[in-house]
């Protein structure tokens, strides 16, 4: 056998994107021998109706595997999965050295038992009915993806790439998974970090091609010289119209939009390296480690150092 081997429990209605992102990651990073299995065999309808071939039926995989996947069905379709799916998963599951689910494929986990007394997080919408009807399930609901011992489960959809590039950074080192992020064009850790929401989403998408040329420029380079006559010489307009278009479209200043991005990229280096604070607060463009440290409690009501503490990647 080529690889390490994974099956993935693919499931009626499952969200084609929650199956076809984490695969595109692992077929594109090499290393690992990918299957799809039903529950009886048979091609499976995704939620977009795009019919799935799969490689065997679940009690057709014999022996341990190395990784067990479980993408979900859309949020709201999680009731009435078929009791053999779930026997699949909790058989699997129980001998694989991992086992890892995408959306609302932490329910499924759940209904098995594989989340008993351990830290999970699914889709955002449904991450409070994750706890009401699992209570003994610790729900993360702003994390993109949370890991409890051999357990990872994701957020929503496109979450799932971020967890299966984590998948691939374990497995086979951070240069192939670099190289497997920038094969799809996303980033290896996306600069909301750990969580579901970030100023990508807390600001609407710029209708100014000026204003998306500062965006672009500050997202790609958060430590870069992005003072406010620097930015408005890129865009090649004025500083008094760069600031109306921040205000007009983003709702916020210049300064403090790169303010953001920089604590979301400073953000990802506390979760991801052992840097010291005061070298992540000048790769992140800040002037000091006492800089970063108010802005962080600023925005997010906690310092850099507990920060790492509590959401550092293990």
């Amino acid at each position: 056998m080529a690889g390490k081997e994974i099956v993935v429990a693919v499931c009626a209605d499952v969200v084609l994107l929650d199956l076809a992102g984490p695969v595109q990651v692992l077929d594109g990073a090499g290393g690992y021998r990918v299957r799809l299995a039903s529950v009886d065999g048979q091609p499976v309808r995704s939620d977009t109706g795009v019919v799935l071939s799969v490689d065997c039926a679940l009690s057709e995989v014999d022996g341990p595997v190395d990784t067990v996947l479980v993408p979900g069905p859309p949020p709201g379709r999680v009731d009435g999965t078929a009791p053999a799916l779930l026997d699949g998963i909790r058989r699997l599951g129980g001998t694989a050295r991992r086992v890892a689910s995408v959306c609302t494929g932490a329910f499924l986990l759940a209904e098995a038992g594989l989340l008993d007394g351990r830290r999970a997080t699914t889709h955002w919408a449904m991450c409070a009915e994750l706890a009401a009807r699992f209570p003994s399930v610790t729900v993360r609901p702003d994390a993109i993806y949370a890991r409890d011992g051999r357990i990872v489960t994701s957020a929503g959809v496109t979450a799932g790439i971020d967890l299966a590039l984590a998948l691939v950074e374990e497995d086979l080192g951070p240069d192939v998974a670099r190289d497997a992020a920038r094969q799809l064009v996303v980033f290896l850790r996306r600069p909301g970090g750990q969580s579901q929401f970030s100023v990508w989403s807390d600001v609407p998408a710029p209708k100014t091609p000026a204003l998306r040329v500062v965006l672009d420029a500050v997202a790609a380079e958060p430590a870069g010289d992005h003072t406010l006559s620097g930015m408005a010489a890129r865009a090649r307009v004025s500083v008094r119209q760069l600031t109306r278009l921040f205000q007009q479209e983003l709702g916020v200043t210049p300064g403090q939009y790169v303010a953001r991005i920089r604590v979301e990229a400073a953000r990802v280096l506390l979760e991801s390296c052992d840097a010291g604070v005061e070298t992540v607060a000048r790769r992140c463009g800040f002037g000091s480690a006492e800089s970063m440290r108010r802005l962080f409690l600023q925005v997010l009501g906690i310092t850099p150092t507990a920060y790492r503490q509590r959401f550092a990647y293990s």
